[in-house]
C-alpha cells in the first residue's frame, strides 16, 4: 500500500500531523505498536492528571473547615479506585484517537515499524507477520521512555517509572522520588497528598531546576510545608531491593546517608524511542540519540521529517502537536513560519502549579539584557483569597531598553491556565504599555499577570 505521509507514533504530535494532513486531501496512514494516543495519553499527561484531581478533591474535603463548611465524618478513599479512575479517563481519550482516526479516514495499522530504503516501512504484527507500506513522506513520531539511571535499575515492583506509579496495585506508605522535574514534583505531590510518606532527592541545587530561581523557592517551601522531605545536592548511588522495601544510599556533601522506603520512583527524564527504527540504514542523523531537524522538521534525508520528544528541544506535548502541524502544512506547500521555541510554555500540574514562558531573570541577565522585574503575590489577588490559595505569586520580566517581555514565571492555583495570556501577548509582540492597558475581569486570578507587569514598570495599584 502506498500513501502520501506515514506517521509512526500515535501521540500528541503524530495523530495531530496526521489529521492535519488529511484536512489537506492527503491519503494517510499512521502506525501504532500500542495504544493509540501514545504515553501522553495512557501513560503520562492524561492519567497523572485524573490522579491529581483526586488528591484535589481528596484535600478539599480534609479542609472543608477552611471554606466554612462542617468537616466530613468519615473521608477516606480506595487506592484501586482512584488508580482504576485514572486508568478509565486515559481509555476514554485512546478511545476519542480512535474516533478522530475513523472520522478522518487515517488508516491505522497496528504494529512495530522499521524503516526501509525508498521510502518504505516493514510493520511486523504482534503475530509475527509484517507488511511493507510506502509513502512520499513519513514522520518519526516515536515519543520517548522513561531514563534509567545505572544505580538505579527500574524492577517495575520496588524501583519503578512513571508507568509504575500510575498502576500501583496497592498505596506506599513511604516512597522515595528520584528527581525533582515535572514528573517527580507532580508524583510526589500526588502520594503525598493521599498519606504516603515522600522524600524527593534532587542532583542539583535546586528543585525544579529549569524554572526562575524565585519559583523553585516557592515550590520548595509550598512542597516542605505539605510535608514533602526535600533532598538538594543529593545523588542515589545504589539501591538494596533484597529486603522488604528499599535501601537507597545517598550520597550528600555531608556524606552518605541511607533512606529506606517501600517505593523508589525513578523521575531522572526521559530517553527518545530512536533505537530500531533503521535510521541508521537510511541515512539519518542523530545527535545524542536523538533526531536532527531542519526549522520545518525535516531529518538530514529528504522526505523524513521528526517531531516530538526525538527530535531536540522541550519534550512537551504541545510542542509535538505545533510541530506536527508545521510539517505537514510544509509538505502541502502552505505558507509557515518555524515555531519560535522560545516561546513555548511549560506547565507542572502539582500543587501549587507552575507554568512559565521565556526567559527566566538569571538567563536574562546572562544574555546581557538589562532587565525589569515585576512580581504579583497572589496574597493580594481577591480571587486567590477567596479560593483559599493564596500562595504563590506571578513574576514578569521585561527588556528595560525596548520593552520586550522576555519571560513570565507564575506559581499558583490554576496558573496552568493562565499562561496562554503570556504566550500570546508574546507571540504578537506586545508591550508592556498594552498589557497595562488591557481591562483585566475582575475578580479573577489573571488580575495578577496584569500587576505583575504594573510594577515591573512602578505602576502598581495593590501592592
Amino acid at each position: 500500500m502506498s500513501y502520501d505521509i506515514i506517521v509512526i507514533g500515535s501521540g500528541p504530535g503524530g495523530y495531530v500531523a496526521a489529521i492535519r494532513a488529511s484536512q489537506l486531501g492527503k491519503k494517510v496512514a499512521i502506525i501504532e505498536k500500542a495504544e493509540l494516543g501514545g504515553i501522553c495519553l495512557n501513560w503520562g499527561c492524561i492519567p497523572t492528571k485524573a490522579l491529581l484531581k483526586s488528591a484535589q478533591v481528596f484535600k478539599y474535603l480534609n479542609h472543608a473547615e477552611d471554606f466554612g463548611l462542617n468537616k466530613p465524618s468519615d473521608i477516606s478513599f480506595e487506592f484501586g479506585n482512584v488508580i482504576d479512575r485514572s486508568r478509565g479517563v486515559a481509555d476514554r481519550m485512546s478511545k476519542g484517537v480512535q474516533f478522530l482516526m475513523k472520522k478522518n479516514k487515517i488508516d491505522v495499522i497496528q504494529g512495530e515499524a522499521k524503516l526501509l530504503a525508498g521510502k518504505k516501512v516493514k510493520v511486523t504484527k504482534a503475530d509475527g507477520t509484517s507488511e511493507e507500506v510506502a509513502a512520499q513522506n513519513i514522520i518519526i513520531a516515536t515519543g520517548a521512555r522513561s531514563r534509567e539511571l545505572p544505580a538505579l535499575p527500574q524492577d517495575g515492583k520496588k524501583v519503578i517509572g512513571y508507568r509504575g506509579a500510575l498502576s500501583l496495585e496497592k498505596q506506599p506508605k513511604s516512597m522515595i522520588v528520584v528527581g525533582s522535574g515535572a514528573i517527580g514534583v507532580e508524583f510526589a505531590h500526588f502520594y503525598n497528598t493521599l498519606g504516603t510518606k515522600v522524600t524527593i532527592v534532587e542532583f542539583l541545587p535546586r528543585i525544579v531546576p529549569v524554572e526562575d530561581e524565585d519559583i523553585s523557592k516557592q515550590l520548595q517551601l509550598s512542597l516542605k510545608k505539605s510535608g514533602i522531605s526535600i533532598m538538594t545536592n543529593a545523588e542515589v548511588t545504589s539501591v538494596d531491593t533484597t529486603g522488604e522495601g528499599v535501601k537507597a544510599t545517598i550520597k550528600t556533601a555531608k556524606g552518605e546517608e541511607i533512606l529506606e522506603a517501600d517505593v523508589v520512583l525513578s523521575a531522572v527524564g526521559i530517553v527518545p524511542n530512536t533505537e530500531n527504527l533503521g535510521l541508521e540504514e537510511v541515512g539519518i542523523t542523530l545527535e545524542r540519540g536523538k533526531i536532527v531537524i531542519n526549522d520545518f522538521c525535516e531529518s538530514s534525508v529528504k522526505g523524513y521529517f521528526a517531531i516530538g520528544d526525538v527530535v531536540k528541544g522541550a519534550d512537551l506535548a504541545h510542542l509535538a502537536s505545533a510541530q506536527g502541524i508545521l510539517c505537514v502544512e510544509h509538505m502541502a506547500g502552505e505558507k509557515v513560519e518555524p515555531i519560535d521555541y522560545g516561546n513555548v510554555p511549560g506547565c507542572t500540574y502539582c500543587s501549587p502549579e507552575i507554568a512559565s514562558v521565556g526567559l527566566t531573570e538569571t538567563k536574562a541577565i546572562e544574555m546581557g539584557y538589562e532587565v525589569k522585574v515585576g512580581k504579583f503575590p497572589f496574597s493580594a489577588n481577591g480571587k486567590a483569597v477567596a479560593n483559599g490559595a493564596a500562595d504563590g505569586f506571578v513574576k514578569v520580566v521585561f527588556d528595560a531598553k525596548y520593552g520586550e517581555w522576555l519571560g513570565c514565571h507564575m506559581i499558583g492555583e490554576g496558573v496552568t491556565e493562565m499562561i496562554a495570556e503570556a504566550v500570546a501577548a508574546r507571540n504578537l509582540e506586545t508591550t508592556a504599555h498594552e498589557i497595562m492597558k488591557s481591562i483585566h475581569p475582575h475578580p479573577t486570578m489573571s488580575e495578577a499577570i496584569m500587576e505583575a507587569v504594573e510594577d515591573a514598570y512602578g505602576h502598581s495599584i495593590h501592592i
